[in-house]
C-alpha cells in the first residue's frame, strides 16, 4: 500500500469516528435526526413522548342500514281468490309482480272495482309506512286550505324555492314538511282521514285491515307534524287505501268503497259504492300535475324506459322501520279510453323501494297495452284531469 493511500485511508476512518461520536445519522433522505438516548431517565424527568401514530377515519356509523326482510318470496299468489277479477289484468299483474316480497293492486278509479289484487293476505294487511306517498294527502290538503297551488314558490332556504309541481316530481321532504308545519296537526289529521286513511277503504272485503293515523301528533323532538307530512313517520297506510285516494285524484273527488268480487256472478252483478265526495274537483289536476312530472323528470322516470305509449302519473315512496324497507308505487294511466289505478307495495330488504315498484307497474301496463287492454271502452270522465293538459314549468 502506498503512503499517499494509507493516509487516504487514516484521514476517512478519522472522519467517520468524529461523526460517530458526534451521535449524528443520515435518514435515507438526507435530514438529520440526533443519536438515541439512553432509556434511563433522571428521577422526575418527564419522557420523551412518541410522535401520535396517524389514525385512520372511522367510518360514520348508521352509513348502511341493515335489513333483515326477505326482497323475495317463493309464493306471493297462495290463497288468493282470484274468481271474480279480470283475468287479463290479474295475469299481468302476476306476471309483473314475480317473486318480489309485495303485493299489487289495480283499481277502475270510476267504480271502485278491484279488477287484480296480488298477494291479498299482504294487501290486506294492517299497513306499514306510506313513506313518501303521504305527499298526495299533504299536498291535496294544503291546496284545498288554499295554502298554496301548484306554482307557489314556497320559500325553504335563504336562496332557495320550490313549487308543488317540482317538490312532488323530486319528492322534497323539505317543501312538505314546510307545509305540515303551516298547516298544524289537526288540519293534516283532519284531511288525512277525509281521504280515508285510518279507515277501512274496502266494502266488506274479508280480512282487510284499517291501517292507522295516530290520534297525537309525532313527538317534535322526532320531527313532529313535519316528519309526519314527509315520511309518514307514525301513520300505517294499506295498498287499499292508497289506492282509493289516487282513484278520488284520477276521478277528480269521488271517495269509492272498493269492492272485490269474489266470484263472476258477483263481478257481472257489480255497483258502485260511494264512500263521499270530496270536494277536491280544482286541485285534483294541481296534485295530477305534479305526479306526472315524478314520471316525466322525477323519481319515477324510470317508468318510461319500459313504457311510455300511454301517459302515467304517480307517486313514489322510498323508506325503512325496525329492518324492513318499504317501495311504494301509486299511478294511474291516463289512457284515452281507459283508466287504471295501480298501487305496488314492497318489502325487504336493498331491492325493496320505490324505483323498483315504479318498474313492476311499468311491466303491468306494458303487459295491458300489448294485450289492447286500454284500446276501446267507455272514456273517463271529460272533467277528470289529463296530463296533457298540465303545464310543466
Amino acid at each position: 500500500m502506498t503512503k499517499v493511500s494509507a493516509r487516504a485511508l487514516l484521514t476517512v476512518l478519522s472522519l467517520f469516528a468524529l461523526f460517530c461520536a458526534a451521535g449524528l445519522a443520515q435518514t435515507p433522505s438526507g435530514k438529520q435526526q440526533p443519536a438515541r438516548k439512553s432509556s434511563s431517565t433522571k428521577p422526575g424527568a418527564k419522557a420523551a413522548k412518541k410522535p401520535a401514530a396517524k389514525k385512520t377515519p372511522a367510518r360514520r356509523p348508521g352509513t348502511r342500514e341493515r335489513f333483515y326482510t326477505n326482497s323475495f318470496a317463493d309464493d306471493v299468489t297462495a290463497g288468493d281468490i282470484t274468481a271474480g277479477e279480470d283475468q287479463m289484468v290479474r295475469a299481468a299483474t302476476v306476471e309483473a309482480l314475480g317473486n318480489m316480497n309485495g303485493a299489487a293492486v289495480v283499481i277502475d278509479p270510476f267504480s271502485g272495482r278491484v279488477l287484480a289484487m296480488v298477494n291479498q293476505k299482504l294487501a290486506l294487511s294492517s299497513g306499514a309506512p306510506p313513506c313518501s306517498t303521504i305527499k298526495l294527502a299533504v299536498a291535496l290538503a294544503a291546496l284545498c286550505e288554499g295554502l298554496v297551488t301548484k306554482d307557489t314558490p314556497v320559500q325553504l332556504g335563504p336562496q332557495w324555492r320550490m313549487n308543488m309541481v317540482s317538490a312532488m316530481a323530486i319528492s322534497n321532504n323539505t317543501y312538505f314538511e314546510a307545509l305540515g308545519r303551516e298547516m298544524g296537526f289537526e288540519k293534516v289529521s283532519y284531511y288525512a282521514r277525509l281521504f280515508g286513511i285510518g279507515e277501512l277503504a274496502g266494502d266488506h272485503i274479508a280480512g282487510e285491515q284499517r291501517g292507522m293515523f295516530p290520534s297525537q301528533e309525532l313527538d317534535p323532538r322526532l320531527g313532529g307534524v313535519g316528519k309526519m307530512c314527509s315520511f309518514g313517520e307514525s301513520v300505517y297506510m294499506t295498498p287499499l287505501q292508497l289506492g282509493a285516494l289516487v282513484s278520488a285524484i284520477a276521478n277528480s273527488g269521488t271517495l269509492y268503497y272498493l269492492r272485490h268480487p269474489r266470484t263472476p256472478e258477483e263481478a257481472a252483478r257489480f255497483v258502485p259504492k260511494v264512500k263521499r265526495q270530496l270536494e277536491i274537483g280544482p286541485w285534483a289536476a294541481e296534485v295530477a300535475a305534479g305526479m306526472a312530472a315524478a314520471v316525466r323528470y322525477g323519481t319515477a322516470r324510470g317508468l318510461r324506459y319500459i313504457f311510455r305509449e300511454e301517459p302515467v302519473l304517480g307517486k313514489t315512496g322510498t323508506c325503512s322501520k325496525n329492518g324492513t324497507r318499504y317501495g311504494w308505487f301509486a299511478c294511474y294511466n291516463n289512457s284515452e279510453h281507459r283508466r287504471t289505478v295501480t298501487v305496488v307495495f314492497l318489502q325487504g330488504g336493498q331491492m325493496s323501494y320505490g324505483p323498483k315498484a315504479v318498474e313492476i307497474a311499468a311491466r303491468l301496463y306494458r303487459n295491458l297495452y300489448d294485450q289492447r287492454f286500454f284500446a276501446a271502452v267507455s272514456p273517463p270522465s271529460p272533467d277528470s284531469p289529463r296530463a296533457d293538459s298540465y303545464d310543466h314549468r
